[in-house]
């Protein structure tokens, strides 16, 4: 089995994520940054991204609508909100609409320390305030526990690959 774990980041977080999935693949692997990475000649793909606004960043987008037709893949995000809070499950949703012609294995989001920029400006937003304050706990993350739970989740979706 080839593995291909590929990922967009800005601030490391979802990196890091990356990082976990690909060290806990035991198959032929590779880990690439979107940017660098072919979509075809695997078995299976991880697509990794930041969540924003709500969503999946265009580069990742662009990435997922190119895999082959039938593609077996996982999907794993970072993001400031709660696990399994709204926008995460938004961004997921967005990201299986992408994925309608690939064979979408599994999904995985954890938190990931939000840039004390991007808070500051949505802090002034009332109607984005609250998501910044929730953000402000994102701090520390992902720690060791998310990365444990990335690298189960990279053996689960290996297993199902098979």
């Amino acid at each position: 089995m080839k593995v291909l774990v590929t990922y967009y980041s800005q601030t490391g977080n979802t990196e890091k994520v990356a990082r976990a999935i690909y060290e806990a693949v035991t198959a032929q692997k590779e880990m690439k940054p979107v940017a660098q990475a072919a979509a075809a000649g695997y078995d299976l793909v991880f697509c990794g991204f930041p969540v924003q606004a709500h969503s999946v960043p265009g580069k990742m987008a662009e990435f997922v609508k190119g895999l082959p037709k039938g593609q077996k893949t996982a999907f794993f995000a970072t993001h400031g909100s709660l696990r399994g809070g709204q926008l995460p499950r938004q961004a997921f949703e967005s990201a299986a609409g992408l994925a309608a012609h690939l064979k979408v294995l599994g999904q995985f989001g954890c938190r990931g320390k939000v840039d004390q920029k991007v808070i500051d400006a949505l802090m002034k937003k009332p109607e984005h305030k609250a998501w910044a304050e929730e953000a402000l706990g994102a701090v520390g993350n992902p720690d060791a526990a998310d990365l444990r739970d990335a690298a189960e989740f990279a053996q689960a979706m290996v297993g199902k690959a098979y």
